[in-house]
């Protein structure tokens, strides 16, 4: 008898990739809020998964090119895409405006590629690791890291030149 997690996960599992998705879209436009714990945290996972990708490139040479090329070009746009974020104090907070040119483009590539192995490969695609896809997911991965890493240094700056209220509080 198969278990209830799997005979469910047809439908769970797309619920779940929409919910990812859409999170990762709201990242991408607008003033978004600061928050050091939520980037640690998020950076520490990317770590995994790189380190992850990396092994997977040794035990599966047929996809390190890929995955290094994917790696390569997700860090340029990581930097080109901190070139383009603008920080700024806010109300007591600091805040930063990623570029949604940059955010929606590899927004768009992921649900590209995620819509094309779903409809042409189905559930087979999972098992089968193809070199464009885990390249993508480099691209993804390396961004995110290099994107993560700059907005902390650029935030740890923005943290020395805190406006003239935050530093000196009014007396009661």
């Amino acid at each position: 008898m198969a278990s209830t997690i799997a005979t469910t996960a047809p439908y769970w599992v797309p619920a779940l990739s929409v919910l990812l998705v859409y999170r990762r879209i709201r990242r991408n436009f607008g003033v978004q809020r600061w928050r050091p714990v939520r980037a640690g945290i998020r950076l520490g996972i990317l770590a995994l998964v790189a380190v992850a990708l990396g092994a997977l490139a040794f035990v599966q040479p047929q996809v390190g090119m890929g995955l290094g090329l994917g790696a390569v070009i997700g860090a340029a746009l990581g930097v080109l895409g901190l070139k383009h974020t603008h920080v700024a104090w806010r109300d007591g907070l600091r805040t930063y405006t990623p570029n949604p040119w940059i955010g929606g483009a590899l927004t768009a590539l992921l649900i590209g590629r995620l819509a094309w192995r779903w409809t042409h490969e189905g559930v087979s695609a999972a098992q089968s690791p193809s070199a464009l896809t885990l390249g993508m997911a480099a691209v993804l991965i390396a961004y995110s890291l290099v994107y993560v890493i700059g907005l902390m240094l650029q935030m740890r700056k923005l943290a020395l030149q805190a406006p003239a209220d935050t530093q000196n509080p009014p007396e009661p």
